[in-house]
């Protein structure tokens, strides 16, 4: 499996968001400035989140983004499904169906591929993220945190 930018773009402002947790509302403007994104592309990546329920926006002067619980609750996973189709292939997809599905041998193979992501990214939060940063960031002080993305 491949993550598009959509997931890691997306991943890296929800990143932004954690980081940012408990302050003002965030601008898109200051995110897409810290993490090397296009506005107009961010603004499409937070428009699928907020569908998904992981980011509100609050309007006014001092509006942005927020998330819509602590890192602690959001999971890599939950980003990545709002983003990304992380099936390895269509067939293990909720409601494809497959006249040979029960037959075929491959299918078996994807399932557990697909279960074994999906274990991955629904057991990473937002927090471990930012625990993950606070480390690097500690025993490095020359690293900043937009070197800490690939």
């Amino acid at each position: 499996m491949k993550l598009s930018t959509k997931g890691r773009y997306g991943l890296k402002a929800m990143f932004d968001l954690a980081l940012h947790y408990g302050d003002q509302p965030i601008a898109l403007s200051s995110i897409a400035e810290r993490r090397n994104i296009s506005l107009s592309y961010l603004e499409q990546l937070i428009s699928q989140l907020k569908k998904a329920g992981v980011v509100k926006s609050i309007r006014g002067a001092q509006g942005g983004y927020i998330l819509t619980n602590t890192p602690d609750l959001i999971t890599v996973g939950q980003v990545l499904r709002a983003l990304e189709q992380l099936a390895p292939v269509e067939c293990v997809t909720e409601g494809f169906d497959c006249d040979s599905s029960e037959f075929c041998v491959t299918r078996v193979i994807y399932k557990k591929i697909l279960d074994s992501i999906l274990e991955t990214v629904d057991n990473i939060t937002l927090q471990d993220m930012i625990d993950d940063y606070n480390e690097k960031k500690d025993s490095n002080s020359i690293v900043s945190s937009i070197q800490l993305f690939c």
